[in-house]
């Protein structure tokens, strides 16, 4: 199976000037952490980081040190996630049918996840991980006023990876381009083209390093599983 990692931004709402990929948890960047799970996923076997030149040097070092056995190419990253995934898209060996997007951020995801959504995407085109939704759910208008409640069990909380069949993802970011559609994630883009996403049971765990108090949970995170080894 062929993983694409978007990696391309900055740190903003982290507070940082660089990509907040490098910054680290358990003494080894968050990218780190992504990537050990990659390797470690027995479905995996090439892995693309989409990314700004300017961060290769720290990534490739980064590679150095893990020794990752597994296929790693480095793609120039676009403006938005929506550009980058769609270079990264260009970018796949001709033979991959099928592919996983999974958010460097998300450096919780074990290699049990990647594995299950790998093996689940060859029966279907397109799919994301998510978890249900725990919290009652308010829609609020411009003006901070209630407008409805959902029904929370309808609602889950996607995350990655998502997963989809090569040829149908490129041609819904080619029609995104045309139509000149922004999205927050390809999923979103396979339902504006009105082909079927289903859902893969995520983890609990497998949150977004967004903010320092993330960084903090994935610490703790990180922390609990080695007790468990």
């Amino acid at each position: 199976m062929y993983l694409l990692i978007p990696a391309a931004g900055v740190g903003k709402r982290m507070g940082s000037h660089r990509n907040k990929l490098l910054l680290e948890v358990r003494s080894q960047p968050l990218i780190a952490w992504t990537l050990l799970a990659a390797q470690a996923a027995e479905e995996i076997s090439w892995i693309g980081i989409i990314s700004q030149p300017i961060d290769w040097p720290d990534f490739k070092t980064i590679l150095a040190d893990l020794k990752l056995t597994k296929p790693v190419e480095f793609i120039i990253g676009g403006s938005t996630r929506q550009e980058s995934v769609y270079h990264g898209l260009q970018a796949l060996p001709k033979e991959a049918e099928q592919v996983l997007i999974h958010d460097g951020a998300r450096c919780l995801a074990t290699p049990d996840l990647l594995n299950s959504c790998a093996q689940a995407i060859r029966q279907c085109a397109g799919l994301i991980a998510a978890v249900p939704v725990k919290d009652t759910i308010k829609v609020v208008d411009a003006h901070g006023i209630i407008q409805s409640t959902p029904d929370r069990s309808n609602l889950w909380a996607a995350q990655t990876p998502q997963g989809f069949n090569v040829q149908l993802l490129k041609q819904c970011h080619d029609q995104g381009v045309r139509q000149g559609w922004e999205v927050t994630d390809d999923a979103a883009l396979f339902e504006k083209c009105g082909m079927e996403v289903r859902i893969v049971e995520g983890e609990e765990t497998n949150l977004k390093v967004t903010t320092p108090q993330d960084l903090a949970i994935a610490e703790f995170i990180l922390g609990s599983r080695d007790l468990k080894v």
